[in-house]
């Protein structure tokens, strides 16, 4: 595939029109329009619908421009980078990061790194979803526990635990007498929480009184004695050293692992590249106590 047609195309789709593109780069309207009939002929495929006064991309158009443009753009910084003798972090970044990293720590760490990076223009998003990179336009994601995707690499970058916690005044069961519990998700009947000690894991009854849609409500309702919470370490490791919460013991739900992960499809940009260092300065062991004492 002719690569100089690609970027003429994404020129004219960027643009919305050969004239505009064409008074825009400085070049002849028919050798565009010729570059880009040479590139439908090539894939088969019809790529703008041409009206008597406006140019629209086809569906095709419209894929071929978001898988394509990101990519010359990258192409084009790289160049740049070689030429001026560095590979300076510059440019838009976006990331997608889940909601109760967000709302805790992603904006201590989109400032240092803005103000590390002066050069590179960050968007973060809070998606519980899985998103997709590629259509959607994002550089780098981070997840939790991400299934397997053969699209995808990345590291792992923290490990956090699960902890079963209530505020000091709230008495523990005696036999099978239900506790009354703060949940997060919708609310349903008792259930059976499992919690394991030094002395091994015994299985507790739970009343949920109170069902909350984040980790960050639960942990402040659990806070004024509504009940019992299963809440990440990290989220509440300042409230245990300060004697808020007491630490019932620990859930048999396993680690939640984060993952920065990108593409493996194309080359690692340079901002990219450092804010993957800059979350490894952040968390050098990447423990739940590391990700505690960042949040203070």
């Amino acid at each position: 595939m002719d690569l100089l047609a690609i970027a003429d195309f994404n020129l004219v789709a960027r643009h919305g029109g050969f004239g505009r593109a064409a008074r825009a780069a400085g070049r002849p309207k028919a050798t565009l329009s010729r570059r880009v009939a040479e590139l439908e002929a090539a894939l088969g495929l019809r790529l703008f619908e041409r009206g008597a006064r406006d140019l629209r991309l086809t569906e095709e158009g419209n894929a071929l421009h978001a898988r394509t443009a990101r990519l010359l753009l990258e192409i084009d910084e790289t160049a740049s980078a070689i030429a001026s003798g560095g590979d300076r972090p510059r440019g838009r970044m976006r990331i997608s990061a889940p909601l109760l990293f967000a709302q805790t720590a992603m904006g201590k760490l989109a400032a240092g790194f803005a103000l590390t990076y002066p050069e590179v223009r960050l968007e973060v998003t809070t998606e519980d979803r899985v998103v997709d990179m590629i259509e959607e336009g994002y550089d780098l994601v981070i997840r939790v526990n991400p299934r397997v995707d053969d699209s995808l690499v990345g590291r792992a970058f923290l490990r956090d635990q699960q902890i079963i916690v209530a505020a000091p005044h709230v008495q523990r069961p005696v036999g099978e007498e239900p506790v009354p519990a703060v949940t997060r998700g919708s609310a349903g009947a008792e259930a059976r929480w499992t919690m394991i000690t030094a002395a091994g894991a015994t299985s507790i009854t739970v009343e949920p009184l109170l069902a909350l849609s984040s980790m960050v409500m639960v942990r402040d309702a659990v806070r004024l004695g509504v009940g019992i919470g299963r809440l990440p370490l990290s989220l509440v490791g300042q409230d245990l050293a300060a004697g808020r919460l007491v630490r019932w013991g620990d859930s048999d739900a396993p680690d939640a692992v984060l993952w920065a992960l990108y593409p493996s499809r194309r080359l690692l940009s340079a901002r990219v590249s450092a804010f993957l260092t800059y979350l490894t300065a952040a968390f050098p062991h990447g423990t739940a106590a590391e990700l505690s004492a960042f949040l203070d």
